[in-house]
């Protein structure tokens, strides 16, 4: 399966959501996909084993507990193929961060109290 078809399903990416704070066993991955999507445990169980085996998730045994993890490696590979794209939004990435630092600077003046921009010694803004 192709990692963008293993990421293409909203369940899976909340999976992974979820193990990216942390290794999980599956009943607590099960637990939050059943309360947000509706699934069964054995559907969950289903799109562990899909990231499992397609490199997303790893999973080692603890006691009568399976505890998961995100595995890195495949998303890495994924944020290579998309470095080509970058440079589509990142102009606008950077443009944005402009203009809010731009709006904070400005409402940083406003409740000041001056409501104008500082000026020099000598009166020139």
């Amino acid at each position: 399966m192709h990692a963008f078809e293993v990421l293409g399903d909203p369940v899976r990416r909340r999976i992974l959501e979820l193990l990216a704070e942390g290794e999980r066993t599956s009943g607590s991955v099960s637990e939050v996909i059943r309360a947000e999507f509706g699934i069964s445990q054995p559907g969950v169980s289903q799109h562990l084993k899909v990231l499992r085996e397609n490199g997303f998730a790893t999973v080692r045994p603890e006691g009568t507990r399976r505890l998961y993890a995100v595995n890195s490696e495949p998303l890495r590979d994924i944020d290579v193929w998309l470095d080509r794209f970058r440079r589509f939004w990142t102009p606008h990435l950077d443009a944005l961060a402009t203009e809010l630092a731009r709006g904070k600077r400005e409402r940083r003046l406003r409740d000041s109290g001056s409501g104008e921009p500082p000026q020099d010694v000598r009166g020139t803004p």
